[in-house]
């Protein structure tokens, strides 16, 4: 038993260790003065220091927060609402929902900036704000990603049993999918998150094209960064990696208190 288990164990470590290669090259890499040879030369954490006390790259990671938390947030308001009315009120509908949802896959992030602008740019609305632009560009991006998680969970868990058992003991049907069946695809909702996170961080085109430099976050930073300076570039490239960790864990850990939490009200 123990050699079969250690096979699938050695192919993960590979497996992890390759992916962690370029990282671990790069953390190298920013803490030296320069690496043309076969080992670095010139130690030094300057490059950090810098990061942390320039007070534009420090904004520049506020926005990045910024920009994952009201997107994600707002896109999954939406889809757990449509899902809600489609599931239990038009259960027809729902492929349709589907297909929306599922046409971003194919949406480059080049067609969607140059549309937006064509569409918003000259509008006398609120709709020609840039960062708003940038914010609805978001949603659609990671709209297939939170969508596909959500509706996972909803199978998952058989929403309108939940439903049904909860109108039964008295509960009305919105108060019964928030209280009861969100709670238990908040697994499922936290996953697709961190996917759309993983997305919004990564994202250089449609920041660049909507918002350009008026409000530059992290891989703006980067680009320009990358211009003067490859070891500094490096430094933003780990910061950004371990940003996302952290919020990564962060989330985990949150739900892994919630999990606890529920788990010991029931055995009371």
């Amino acid at each position: 038993m123990k050699e079969k288990r250690a096979a699938p164990v050695a192919v993960m470590l590979i497996v992890m260790i390759y992916l962690l290669i370029p990282l671990a090259v790069s953390i190298v890499y920013s803490l030296f003065r320069k690496w043309t040879g076969v080992l670095p030369e010139g130690f030094r954490l300057d490059n950090y220091v810098s990061l942390f006390t320039d007070g534009e790259f420090m904004a520049s990671v506020g926005r990045s927060i910024a920009m994952c938390i009201v997107p994600i947030a707002a896109t999954i308001v939406i889809v757990l609402l449509a899902l809600f009315v489609t599931t239990i009120y038009f259960p027809k509908l729902e492929k349709y929902v589907q297909i929306i949802c599922m046409i971003p896959y194919t949406i480059q992030g080049v067609i969607l900036s140059v549309s937006i602008l064509s569409l918003y740019v000259g509008s006398p609305t609120f709709l020609s704000n840039r960062l708003l632009m940038l914010m609805g560009a978001y949603c659609v991006v990671i709209l297939p990603y939170i969508y596909q998680g959500i509706r996972n969970g909803m199978r998952a868990v058989h929403m309108p049993t939940l439903i049904e058992a909860a109108e039964m003991l008295g509960a009305s049907k919105l108060y019964a999918f928030f209280r009861v069946v969100v709670p238990n695809i908040l697994s499922a909702i936290i996953i697709s998150s961190l996917l759309a996170v993983g997305i919004i961080f990564g994202d250089y085109v449609l920041i660049r094209n909507l918002a350009g430099t008026s409000a530059p976050n992290m891989q703006i930073y980067l680009y320009q960064t990358m211009k003067h300076d490859s070891t500094m570039a490096s430094a933003v490239f780990v910061i950004i990696m371990l940003t996302t960790f952290i919020i990564t864990l962060l989330v985990l850990l949150l739900q892994s208190r919630d999990t606890k939490r529920r788990q010991q009200q029931v055995k009371e």
